[in-house]
């Protein structure tokens, strides 16, 4: 399984989202690949925002040696889910994308944990360290119901390889 997480720029929200569901994934042994972007590409290149970092790394993640990259419709050909932070962010995916999307990829992630009811993970980027920690315990816990939901998915259809 190849899951893209997406934000707007691809320093606060998607850069923990894809440290947290990988993590996840490789501690209940599946062989996934967790990536992530964003859709402006104002900071193609730079690493995570530094509280982002910092709170992933209380939780016992690593994801500085991340880097933000720009959303391409090409990423609709290599990943079977496309997971979007924010309703604006899904419209975006689908504007990038033109041609190439599909809608069967791309989920709000939210809709996992509270299905149907289009939330958005607050960006944090223009608030203090406790938002951070917020946006991490919405994204672990929707992360939670991505495992239960693909895991036997994965394992049962001889996906667990990738």
């Amino acid at each position: 399984m190849k899951i893209l997480m997406v934000c707007l720029g691809n320093i606060c929200r998607s850069p923990l989202a894809e440290g947290i569901l990988q993590d996840k994934a490789f501690k209940a042994g599946l062989n996934w690949s967790v990536e992530s972007a964003g859709t402006n590409g104002y900071h193609n290149g730079e690493a995570p925002h530094h509280l982002s970092q910092k709170v992933a790394k209380l939780n016992g993640l690593d994801i500085c040696s991340q880097r933000s990259r720009k959303l391409t419709p090409d990423d609709f050909d290599v990943y079977d889910r496309i997971y979007a932070l924010a309703g604006d962010v899904k419209s975006e995916i689908r504007r990038i994308a033109r041609g190439k999307y599909d809608a069967s990829k791309v989920e709000l992630l939210m809709n996992e944990l509270h299905p149907g009811s289009d939330m958005d993970v607050p960006d944090p980027w223009y608030g203090t360290e406790p938002g951070y920690h917020d946006v991490y315990k919405m994204i672990a816990d929707a992360c939670d119901v991505i495992i239960e939901k693909y895991a036997n998915i994965s394992v049962n259809n001889g996906v667990n390889s990738q």
